[in-house]
C-alpha cells in the first residue's frame, strides 16, 4: 500500500500467491471430485478422461465394433441423471466457506447490540440517580462491540473474496483442459466467442455470487431478530412497519421486472448502434470518398435516440425505486409511530422507544434490500452452472482412437470414421499400409475427405470400426495455418529446446530467410493474434517449419502449399518433402493440388467421396485409366499453364517479388511507426493521469461534465439533495422534540400535531427525493445525449490519416463501453455520491447540535479519514489497471488454443499448454488478490473511524448528561450509528466515481484531435452545375502521408481536357493511389495544386468537392441497410433513376429477381452478395450520381474477367462524355484510352498516347511486354 501511495505500482511489487490458492493447487481438486460425480452417473465405458495420466488402462479397448444395442445403451443410460457441478463446487470449496458461515452468524449477533446499548444510555441519562461509571462502562462496552464486529466482517469477506477468487480459477482451469479433450463435434455445439465467455462471465458471476451467498439464511435470521426487539419496545404496532415494508417489496420487484424489458430493449438498440458504427469506422474512406457523412450521422443519430428514449424512461422508473427505497424506512417509522400513538392514549413516545427502534429499523432496511439482489444474483449463476455443467459434459476423444505401438508407420484396417458418434461415417471402408519412410500422397476433388483421412489418423475423429495405428511421433501440418501470439522463433521451435544449427536450416529449407530479413525484429519478431502481421503464404512456412523443426517419425501435411506462390512451393517441395529433402527417410502423408509433385511419391491415394478408390504408384494408376487419369486431365490443363509460366517467369518472379518485398518492407515500417504512435500517446496522457494527484485532471472533468448537464440543471439538482437532507434531518429533530414532551397524566397533550408535522416532513422529503432522483437521471440523459453527438461528429470529422492510426477497437470502445457508462452507470453512483456524502454532512451536524464538544474530535479524525481514503484510492487504482492488463492475456490465450486444439494434441503438447494457462490465470490473480485485501484494509481503517465518532459522541453525551435531554441524545447516538456505513459507503462511491468519470475523459479527448477542412463553406461561390467540361490541370502537385515522412508523389504537372479518357499506370507503390487521394483531398498537398475547370480545389469545402466527382473504389464496401440506402442515402434520387442505373449495371434482373426488391437487406459489409455483384453496385452509384470526372480504381483480384467487360463496357457507353481516369492493373484496359499516365517512384516517368509509348520502348514497353500484348 505504502509503495503504491509514493509510485504507480509495477507488476514485480506484486507479492506471489499462496500455494492454496495456486491453479495446480486448486484445479486438480475440482477435476477429481468432478470426475467422481460424472462416474457416479454414467458406467464406466463413457469414463471421462481428464488427464491422460488417470487414462484407464484396464478398460476394454473399443477395437470390436459396438454393436447398435450398446450405442443405445450408452445413450440411455446417460440421461439417468446429469453429474452435478453443484456437488462437485460444495465438495472443493464448502469447507474453507462454512468457515465464513460461522463469521457471518457472530456478525449478525453482534448488529443487535448497538441498540440495545443506546437504550440502555437513554436509560442512564434519564435515570439521574444512576452512578456515572454506568455510563462510561457502556460507552467502552460500544467500542468493543464495534471494533470486534468490524474485523469479524471484514474476515469475513476475506474469507468469501478468497473462496470467489478460488473458484474462479477452478472453473477457468477446467473449461480450459476440457476444451483440449472435447471432440470435435462437441467443439461444433458453441461457438469460439460462447466457450471464452464460459470462462470471462461466467466464471465472473461465481465470483460476485459467493460474497452474497450467505445473505440467503442470514437475511431472514436479521429480519426476525429486528423483529423481536422492535416487539418487545413497541409491541403489535410494529406490525403496521413491518406491513409497509412487505408492500414494499412486490412493488420493487415489478419496478425491477419492468427495468430488465427496457434494459433488453436498450441493449438491442445499442448492439444495432455499434454494429452501425462498426461498419462506418471499416469503411470510413468510401463514406468520405463519396461525401456520404452526414447520411450516416444521422442514421447513428435515429438509433441513439431511440435508445435515449427508453433510457429516460428506465430513469422515471429508477426515480420511483429510489423514492421507495429512500422513504421507507421513513414511511415505516410514520406509520409505526402513528399507531402505537393512536391505539392508546396511555402510550407514550418517549426518547428511549422512537430511536431504539429507528436504530433497529436501520438495520431491517438492509437484508430487505439485499434479498431480491441475491435471488437474481443467483438466478444468472445458476444459468451459468448450466452452462458450465453442459460444456464439462460434451463427449471427449477417446485416447484408444490411435493404437500407438504399431507394427508399421501408419495403418488403418477397415476404418469407418465419423465426426460425433450418432452421424453416419464420413470416411468408410478404409485400409491403408504406409510403410516407413514412404512418402504418400493424398489426391481427390473438393470434399472427398482428404482433410478427414488425416484427423483419422491423430484420432480427432470418432472411430465407428476398425482400428488405426500409428508408429513413433508425429507431427502435422493442418491446411489453415495456426500462428500463436509470441516470437516468430516461438512459433517454430513450440516448446522445444533450440538447436541452432538444425534451425537455421529449417528456416533456410522453407523460404522464410527472405521474411525474416523483412520482418522488423527478424526471428524475434512479435506475431499478433491469429498472425495478422504475416501474409498467408509465410502462415503457413511457419507451420511447415514448426513440424520440420520437431523432428518426428511421420508427417502429416494437410495442402500446406497451396497458400504459397508456385516458386515457393516448388522450392519448399525440394527442399523438404521432396525425396531428397530435409525429411527424407521420414513416412511422410501429403494431401495435395499440385499435380507437379505426383510423380515423386511412392503411393498415392485417390479418394472420392470418402473412400479410397485407387492406390498404387504415378505410372501404375496411370495405366488403370480409372478416376485418378480422370482428376489429372481436369486439373492438367490449368495447370499446365502454371507450369509453363513459372518456368518462362523465373526471371520476372524475382524482379515481382523484389517488388512485393519493396511494399512489404514499406508496410513494415508504417507499421512499426503506427506502434511508436500508439505507444507514446497512449503513454503519455495516462502517466500524467496517474502522478498528478486525480484533483487537476478531475475538477476540470466534472467541470465540463456539468456543462454537459447544464449548469442550471446541476445547480438545481444539488439543491434538491440539500433539500432532501435538511428535512430529513428536521423529521428527526421533531422527532426528538416530541419525544422530550411533557408527560401530563399518562399522556402527551399535542401529539396530533407532533404527529401532523413529523408527517409534513416526511412528504417534503419523498417529494425532493423523487425530483433529485429524476433532475439527475435526465441531466444525465442530456449530457450523454450531448457527448455523444459530438464525440460521433468529432470522429466523423476527422481526416483519414487518424483512422489510420487509431485501431478502430479503440473508437468502437469509446462509442460501446464509454459511452454506456456514461449513459447508465455515472448518474445512479452520481445520485449515491451525493446521497452519502449528506448523509455523512448531516450526521456530523446532528452530534456537534448534541454535543458540541465532538469537535474537537471531527478534524482529526476528518483528516485521517481523508489520508487513509487518498492512500487507498492510490493503490486500488494501480491495482485494477494491473489486473485489468492482466486478465486478457488469459482470454487471448485460450481464444488461441481453442483454433489450434488438433495441432496441440498432434504434437502432444497439453500438458505444456496448460501450465501456460495455469500461469497466465495466477498472474491475474496476484494482481487481484492484493486488491482484495487493501479493500479490507481500507474497511478496517474506516470502520474504526466511524466506531470512533460514535464512542465519542456517547461519551460527551456521558459527560454531559444533566445539561442534555434523552431525546437530543438519542438523536445523536442513532445517526452516529449510521455514520459507519455511510463513511464507508462514501469512500466506495467516491473511487467509483473518480475511475468512471474517466468515461467522460476519454469521449472527450477526440474534440481536441484534428480535423479536415470544412464540409460546406459559408458562402461558396461555385456554380450550380460544375465542373461542367471536366479539364483538369494539375501543377506541380505533390503530397506526403505525414508530416515526418518524404513526399510521396512530387512535382507532378499534367493538363486533362474534358471527356478524355486517361489511364494511370506504375508499379506497386509507384503513386498510383496517391494522386487519386490528392484529388479528393483525402491528404491535403504538400505542393502544387489541382484545378478542376479553373477552380483550385483547395478553395472549396470537403463536401462540395467529393460529392461533384465520382470514383469506383478498388474494394466494394457496402453498408448494412436496403439496396436502395446503399446507392443513394440521401434518397436524392427517385426509383426511375435507380432502376435505370441498376439496368445499366446489369444488375436489373438480379434485383428484380429478389423478393424485397430495392429494399432487399444487404447484411454486414454485403457478405450476402458476391463480390462480383458488390463491385457492380459500386458502379452503379457512380452511374446515379453521373457526374463529369469519374476516377475508377480498378480492382486487382476481386472481379472475374465477364464482370471487369461489363464494367468496361458500361462505362465506355455511359461515360462518353465525361474525363474518365483509371488506375489499371490490366493493360488490356486501357489500350484504347486517349492517353496514358506512367508513374515510377511517385515522380512521372512518361505521358502520352499508348500507342506512341510503345513506339518509345520505355517503361510502358517493357509493361506490356510482361503482360503479353506486344
Amino acid at each position: 500500500m505504502v509503495i503504491g501511495y509514493k509510485r504507480p505500482l509495477e507488476e514485480k511489487d506484486l507479492w506471489s500467491l499462496n500455494t492454496e490458492d495456486k491453479s495446480e493447487k486448486v484445479v486438480p481438486q475440482l477435476v477429481r471430485r468432478w470426475d467422481q460425480e460424472c462416474n457416479k452417473v454414467k458406467r464406466p465405458i463413457d469414463k471421462t478422461l481428464y488427464s491422460p495420466k488417470r487414462a484407464a488402462k484396464g478398460e476394454k479397448k473399443e477395437g470390436q465394433p459396438i454393436e447398435e444395442s450398446e450405442i443405445l445403451l450408452a445413450k440411455t443410460l446417460q440421461k439417468t441423471g446429469e453429474p452435478s457441478l453443484f456437488c462437485a463446487l460444495c465438495r472443493t470449496f464448502g469447507p474453507y466457506f462454512l468457515v465464513s458461515s460461522l463469521y457471518k452468524i457472530i456478525h449478525d449477533i453482534l448488529m443487535f447490540v448497538g441498540p440495545e446499548i443506546l437504550r440502555l444510555l437513554i436509560q442512564f441519562v434519564n435515570d439521574s440517580s444512576a452512578p456515572t461509571w454506568h455510563g462510561y462502562f457502556y460507552t467502552t462496552l460500544l467500542l468493543v462491540c464495534t471494533c470486534v464486529q468490524t474485523l469479524i466482517l471484514q474476515k469475513y469477506f476475506h474469507v468469501c473474496f478468497v473462496t470467489g477468487m478460488r473458484l474462479r480459477t477452478a472453473i477457468v482451469g477446467a473449461v480450459y483442459r476440457k476444451a483440449l479433450v472435447i471432440t470435435n463435434a462437441a467443439r461444433r455445439t458453441s461457438t469460439v466467442g460462447e466457450i471464452v465467455n464460459l470462462m470471462s462471465v461466467d466464471a465472473q458471476r461465481f465470483m460476485d455470487l459467493i460474497t452474497y451467498i450467505n445473505m440467503i439464511w442470514s437475511a431472514p435470521l436479521q429480519v426476525i431478530l429486528a423483529l423481536y426487539f422492535l416487539w418487545q419496545n413497541l409491541g403489535p404496532s410494529v406490525l403496521a412497519g413491518v406491513a409497509v415494508m412487505v408492500l414494499m417489496v412486490p412493488l420493487n420487484a415489478v419496478i425491477a421486472m419492468k427495468t430488465k424489458t427496457y434494459q433488453v430493449a436498450q441493449m438491442k438498440s445499442k448492439d444495432n448502434r455499434i454494429k452501425l458504427m462498426n461498419e462506418v469506422l471499416n469503411g470510413i474512406k468510401v463514406l468520405k470518398l463519396y461525401a456520404w457523412e452526414l447520411a450516416f450521422k444521422d442514421k447513428v443519430s435515429a438509433i441513439r435516440e431511440s435508445e435515449l428514449r427508453v433510457l429516460m424512461k428506465t430513469a422515471y422508473l429508477g426515480a420511483v425505486s429510489t423514492f421507495t427505497w429512500v422513504c421507507a424506512p421513513f414511511l415505516v417509522a410514520l406509520s409505526t409511530f402513528a399507531v402505537y400513538v393512536l391505539v392508546d392514549d396511555h402510550n407514550i413516545l418517549d426518547a428511549q422507544k422512537a430511536f431504539v427502534s429507528l436504530a433497529l429499523f436501520n438495520i431491517l432496511r438492509f437484508p430487505l434490500n439485499m434479498l431480491p439482489m441475491v435471488i437474481s444474483s443467483m438466478v444468472q449463476a445458476s444459468v451459468s452452472m448450466k452452462r458450465l455443467r453442459v460444456f464439462l459434459s460434451h463427449e471427449e476423444l477417446d485416447e484408444d482412437n490411435v493404437e500407438r505401438p504399431a507394427i508399421t508407420a501408419c495403418e488403418i484396417v477397415d476404418g469407418a470414421f465419423s465426426w460425433s458418434k450418432h452421424d453416419s461415417p464420413t470416411l468408410k471402408r478404409i485400409n491403408v499400409r504406409v510403410p516407413e519412410g514412404a512418402f504418400v500422397a493424398v489426391v481427390g476433388h473438393v470434399g472427398s475427405g482428404k482433410s478427414s483421412l488425416l484427423s483419422a489418423l491423430l484420432g480427432e475423429m470418432q472411430k465407428q470400426e476398425g482400428s488405426v495405428s500409428i508408429k513413433g511421433s508425429v507431427a502435422y501440418v493442418p491446411q489453415q495455418a495456426w500462428i500463436q501470439n509470441a516470437t516468430l522463433k516461438d512459433n517454430i521451435l513450440f516448446g522445444r529446446e533450440a538447436k541452432d544449427s538444425w534451425y537455421e536450416k529449417v528456416v533456410e529449407a522453407c523460404a522464410l530467410l527472405p521474411d525474416l530479413e523483412v520482418l522488423p525484429g527478424g526471428d524475434l519478431t512479435e506475431i499478433g493474434e491469429k498472425g495478422v502481421n504475416l501474409s498467408g503464404g509465410q502462415k503457413q512456412r511457419v507451420s511447415v517449419a514448426r513440424a520440420v523443426y520437431c523432428n518426428c517419425a511421420v508427417y502429416l501435411l494437410d495442402d500446406p502449399l497451396s497458400a504459397v506462390d508456385a516458386h515457393v512451393g516448388k522450392h519448399i517441395f525440394e527442399k523438404v518433402i521432396g525425396p531428397q529433402g530435409l525429411l527424407q527417410g521420414r513416412t511422410r502423408v501429403l494431401v495435395t493440388h499440385g499435380l507437379s509433385f505426383l510423380p515423386q511419391a511412392d503411393l498415392i491415394l485417390v479418394m472420392v467421396d470418402g473412400e479410397i478408390t485407387e492406390m498404387g504408384s504415378y505410372t501404375e494408376l496411370l495405366g488403370r485409366q480409372g478416376a485418378f487419369a480422370e482428376f489429372l486431365r481436369t486439373y492438367a490443363s490449368t495447370e499446365q499453364e502454371e507450369v509453363e509460366e513459372s518456368v518462362g517467369g523465373e526471371a520476372g518472379v524475382t524482379g515481382m517479388d523484389m517488388e512485393k518485398h519493396e511494399a512489404c518492407r514499406k508496410m513494415c515500417v508504417i507499421l512499426s511507426d503506427v506502434e511508436n504512435i500508439f505507444s507514446s500517446t497512449e503513454a503519455v496522457p495516462r502517466k500524467g493521469l496517474e502522478n498528478g494527484g486525480p484533483a487537476d485532471v478531475k475538477l476540470s472533468v466534472f467541470w465540463e461534465y456539468m456543462k454537459a448537464i447544464g449548469l442550471p440543471l446541476s445547480i438545481f439538482s444539488i439543491f434538491l439533495f440539500f433539500c432532501h437532507h435538511l428535512s430529513s434531518l428536521g423529521s428527526n429533530y421533531w422527532l426528538s422534540l416530541w419525544t422530550d414532551d411533557p408527560v401530563i397524566n399518562n399522556t402527551q397533550p399535542n401529539r396530533e400535531m407532533r404527529l401532523g408535522v413529523y408527517g409534513a416532513f416526511g412528504l417534503t422529503q419523498g417529494i425532493a427525493v423523487f425530483c433529485y432522483s429524476v433532475t439527475v437521471s435526465v441531466g444525465g440523459i442530456l449530457a450523454s445525449r450531448y457527448l455523444h453527438q459530438t464525440m460521433l461528429y468529432n470522429v466523423l470529422r476527422s481526416p483519414m490519416s487518424f483512422f489510420e492510426r487509431t485501431p478502430s477497437g479503440n473508437l468502437v470502445n469509446r462509442f460501446a463501453k464509454e459511452t454506456d457508462t456514461i449513459d447508465t452507470v455515472i448518474p445512479s453512483i452520481i445520485k449515491m455520491f451525493m446521497g452519502s456524502m449528506f448523509n455523512v454532512l448531516g450526521s456530523c451536524a446532528v452530534i456537534l447540535i448534541a454535543t458540541p464538544l465532538v469537535a474537537i474530535i471531527i478534524p482529526p479524525l476528518g483528516l485521517l479519514y481523508f489520508f487513509v481514503q487518498r492512500f487507498y484510492v492510490a493503490s486500488s487504482r494501480q491495482l485494477k489497471r494491473l489486473e485489468s492488463v492482466s486478465r486478457s492475456p488469459v482470454y487471448t490465450h485460450f481464444n488461441e488454443t481453442l483454433l489450434g486444439t488438433s495441432v496441440i494434441r498432434a504434437f502432444g503438447e497439453q500438458q505444456r499448454f496448460i501450465r501456460e494457462s495455469d500461469g497466465r490465470v495466477d498472474h491475474n490473480q496476484t494482481a487481484y488478490f492484493p486488491s482484495i485485501v487493501a479493500n479490507r484494509w481500507l474497511a478496517v481503517r474506516l470502520e474504526f473511524v466511524g466506531n470512533c465518532i460514535v464512542t465519542f459522541a456517547a461519551l460527551f453525551a456521558v459527560m454531559a448528561r444533566d445539561s442534555l435531554s434523552p431525546g437530543i441524545m438519542g438523536l445523536s447516538i442513532s445517526y452516529a450509528l449510521q455514520v459507519t456505513t455511510s463513511l464507508n459507503w462514501l469512500v466506495r462511491m467516491s473511487s467509483e466515481v473518480e475511475t468512471n468519470i474517466v468515461a467522460v475523459e476519454k469521449v472527450k479527448e477526440y474534440g481536441d484531435t484534428e480535423k479536415e477542412a470544412e464540409w460546406r463553406l459559408e458562402h461558396s461561390t461555385l456554380p450550380a452545375g460544375w465542373p461542367t467540361t471536366g479539364h483538369i490541370e494539375i501543377r506541380n502537385f505533390g503530397l506526403r502521408y505525414r508530416e515526418d515522412l518524404e513526399l510521396a508523389i512530387s512535382d507532378i504537372s499534367v493538363n486533362i481536357e474534358g471527356g478524355e479518357k486517361v489511364g494511370i499506370v506504375g508499379r506497386t507503390g509507384a503513386g498510383k493511389s496517391s494522386l487519386t487521394l490528392g484529388l479528393f483531398r483525402i491528404i491535403e498537398a504538400a505542393q502544387g495544386e489541382i484545378c478542376i475547370d479553373g477552380v483550385n480545389i483547395a478553395k472549396l469545402g470537403l463536401h462540395e468537392l467529393r460529392s461533384r466527382i465520382t470514383i469506383i473504389p478498388q474494394d466494394p464496401v457496402l453498408f448494412s441497410g436496403s439496396l436502395r440506402m446503399n446507392l443513394d442515402p440521401f434518397d436524392g434520387y427517385t426509383d426511375e433513376e435507380v432502376w435505370r442505373a441498376l439496368e445499366l449495371a446489369h444488375l436489373k434482373n438480379f434485383v428484380s429477381g429478389l423478393p424485397d426488391k430495392l429494399n432487399h437487406e444487404c447484411s454486414e459489409g454485403g457478405e450476402n452478395l458476391s463480390l462480383g455483384q458488390r463491385q457492380l453496385v459500386c458502379l452503379a452509384r457512380a452511374l446515379l450520381r453521373k457526374t463529369k470526372i469519374l476516377v475508377l480504381d480498378e480492382a486487382t483480384a476481386a472481379v472475374d474477367l465477364e464482370t471487369d467487360n461489363l464494367i468496361q463496357s458500361t462505362i465506355r457507353t455511359q461515360f462518353e462524355d465525361c474525363t474518365v481516369l483509371t488506375i489499371a492493373h490490366r493493360l488490356n484496359t486501357i489500350m484504347d484510352y486517349t492517353r496514358v499516365l506512367v508513374l515510377d517512384k511517385g515522380h512521372m516517368a512518361e505521358f502520352g498516347s499508348p500507342s506512341n509509348l510503345i513506339a518509345k520502348k520505355g517503361i510502358f514497353y517493357k509493361m506490356a511486354k510482361d503482360s503479353g500484348l506486344v
